[in-house]
């Protein structure tokens, strides 16, 4: 028998303002799941919508015998933030998470399921022919090169929400209370077999993305700041390197000025003053960073919730599971 066999598969999808999408989406997701030769339930996290989402979602995980749970927040914590919440209320050995915007097909989900039969702790995706505007994609390749840089792991497509998760490594990330989580990165540092598959991208019909280029540069500070210090050790080696430099040519202006006399030194004023910038400029990158780094020790020392969950309906019918104390509100 193989002990990576799935028995229960869970998927994971953050929502927010995507009511014309979601009926199309709960149709597909479900139709995915029952070719599957194991039970499943697909958990909506509702991440403080302004449209008629939560509604929608109440209404599904009302049916009996449905497999839909919805989890209502009570207002925007951002996508990661949704996802966790989903996590903390999934009872599958194997979770796969998924965005509501239809661009990765819900149809991939029995291709990440035999992937990670075969051993893979987590199962990452690679987006073929993205379909997103070319604006939207130079982020997502800096954040994509950021990662690779500071955190040395090697996946190619870290935007891809469509990525499948053993229970051990869920449970590994739930005992992570950061607030600013970056979790296909996050949940890297857990799996022992990682792997990536390519999966095919569809164009955005409904809505626009609720990524904006200054989310995705937030998100690159989040990825970079959280998961690794290189940016410290990156700051003081440029710092000692300014510093040499500094006095290097501090020597050049001194023996220029003694070989050549006072009036060529009153022609080195706007090197000085550029040079004086420069410094100028390189200290306050160093504070920005230091910034940063204080800003999430400030709110992870503050101890407040990540995320407050205001709702979770289920089908009558549905076992809730054992980590659930309250049908109603729970606090992480």
């Amino acid at each position: 028998m193989n002990p990576y066999t799935v028995n229960r598969l869970s998927v994971v999808i953050p929502v927010y303002n995507e009511e014309d999408s979601l009926p199309e989406l709960l149709l597909r997701t479900r139709a995915a799941c029952e070719q599957l030769p194991c039970s499943f339930e697909i958990i909506l996290v509702d991440d403080g919508s302004r449209d008629r989402s939560p509604e929608l979602l109440r209404e599904a995980a009302a049916d009996p015998g449905s497999p839909v749970v919805a989890v209502i927040l009570n207002r925007n914590y951002g996508q990661h933030a949704a996802v966790m919440a989903g996590f903390e209320q999934c009872t599958g050995d194997l979770v796969i998470t998924l965005d509501a915007d239809l661009q990765n097909p819900p149809e991939e989900i029995p291709g990440l399921v035999n992937v990670a039969c075969e051993g893979y702790d987590v199962v990452g995706t690679v987006r073929q022919r993205r379909q997103d505007s070319a604006l939207r994609r130079l982020p997502s390749r800096l954040i994509n090169l950021a990662a690779l840089r500071s955190t040395g792991v090697a996946m190619t497509d870290y935007g891809c929400m469509l990525r499948a998760y053993r229970r051990v490594v869920v449970d590994a990330m739930l005992k992570c209370h950061e607030h600013s989580t970056f979790i296909p990165i996050l949940a890297n540092s857990f799996a022992r077999y990682t792997c990536e598959i390519p999966v095919s991208h569809a164009a955005r019909e409904h809505g626009e993305s609720k990524y904006g280029f200054m989310k995705l540069i937030n998100l690159m500070f989040d990825l970079i700041t959280t998961m690794s210090t290189a940016p410290l050790r990156l700051l003081s080696l440029f710092g000692a390197g300014m510093a040499l430099t500094g006095f290097a040519f501090g020597v050049l202006l001194l023996v220029l000025r003694l070989a050549n006399g006072p009036e060529w030194a009153a022609q080195g004023v706007f090197v000085l003053f550029a040079v004086l910038f420069i410094f100028t400029g390189a200290q306050f990158v160093g504070l920005g960073l230091l910034g940063e780094y204080l800003g999430r020790v400030y709110h992870d020392v503050r101890a407040h919730p990540r995320f407050f969950v205001e709702q979770i309906v289920r089908s009558p019918a549905a076992a809730m599971p054992s980590s659930v104390s309250s049908p109603d509100i729970r606090l992480q």
